[in-house]
């Protein structure tokens, strides 16, 4: 019988989350699976679609140290890191940590950092510990940094690099809420507080499930090479694509498959749970061709989901998944 565990941690999180949170259930579901298989997420949307609140909501079910850093241009790497400082009294030098340790991580608005500032986290991501002046500190566990970005708002920003983006496991795409949705939005914002949300998971059950998730959810040889064809496939579409996504992409995309199962109560992965997180693991890790972009008018859109879309769509059409 597959470890309960990660259901029981879902269920949780989705029903205290569901009390502010309006019509985001897949959205909660792909933070839960970054949460249990040690990845990041980024958020992206427009303004005003909840990016940071899910984040602030998310973080508050979580029995973890939270910290928010809203990203300016003027923030420095130490900022985000720390730094050391010299105490007077001791006469000695003290590191002073950044708000980078913490369990849950809020880079709100990373774009509008400078690259310098941006790079602070790609170790911390990566690694899970930062070094400052030949320092090396290891970071809580669990971590986890939910990033937020506006793709519409462009004056002022400093675009991700690939390599920083590819350390994102997922990233997601909010988008504005239907009708109905919008309206219970509206009654709940007079009524609920997200203040008042609980503390529903602790540390002990998510390094729990991560670890029972990774050594217990088996992916055969068959889905395994599913992965590889998947991903390889966005490397081979040379006529749309500059950049294909990496290999780290492949092992995030069988994490992330495999903390779904355990989320569905299985301890094997089906092509089915991989095809349901191409879109979110690959979307962040595909550089479009520019003569591709100028073909198809993309100039000026710098996050063009339908191309995207579209490429991944192809990579799913052109691969047979097993049988």
């Amino acid at each position: 019988m597959a470890d309960l565990l990660a259901v029981k941690i879902y269920e949780k999180l989705q029903n205290e989350m569901s009390k502010v949170i309006v019509g985001k259930t897949d959205i909660v579901k792909l933070l839960v699976m970054a949460l249990i298989s040690d990845g990041h997420v980024l958020l992206e949307g427009v303004p005003g679609v909840a990016k940071t609140l899910i984040a602030k909501s998310f973080s508050k079910c979580l029995g973890l140290e939270f910290r928010r850093i809203q990203l300016t241009p003027d923030m420095l790497p130490a900022d985000i890191t720390g730094t050391f400082t010299y105490n007077v009294r001791e006469q000695v030098f003290v590191f002073r940590e950044g708000p980078v340790f913490a369990n849950v991580v809020l880079a709100d608005e990373i774009n509008r950092a400078i690259p310098k500032t941006q790079s602070a986290l790609l170790e911390a991501m990566q690694e899970k510990q930062v070094t400052v002046e030949g320092v090396t500190k290891k970071l809580p566990d669990p971590f986890i940094v939910l990033a937020t970005q506006n793709p519409v708002e462009m004056h002022g920003t400093y675009p991700l690099p690939e390599a920083q983006l590819d350390r994102f496991m997922f990233r997601l795409i909010i988008s504005t809420p239907e009708a109905d949705d919008e309206i219970e939005i509206l009654r709940k914002s007079s009524t609920v507080d997200p203040e008042d949300l609980q503390s529903v998971v602790g540390a002990k059950d998510i390094i729990q499930t991560r670890e029972n998730t990774r050594k217990e959810v088996t992916a055969s040889k068959e889905v395994l090479s599913y992965i590889v064809s998947l991903v390889g496939a966005t490397r081979r579409d040379t006529e749309r694509v500059m950049l294909g996504a990496s290999p780290r992409a492949s092992v995030q995309l069988l994490a992330a498959s495999k903390a779904l199962a355990a989320i569905n109560g299985r301890k094997y992965v089906t092509p089915d749970d991989v095809k349901r997180l191409v879109f979110p693991a690959l979307n962040h890790r595909i550089l479009l061709n520019p003569e591709y972009v100028l073909r198809t008018g993309s100039v000026g859109r710098p996050y063009d989901y339908d191309a995207l879309n579209t490429i991944i769509s192809s990579a799913l059409s052109v691969v047979e998944p097993p049988r």
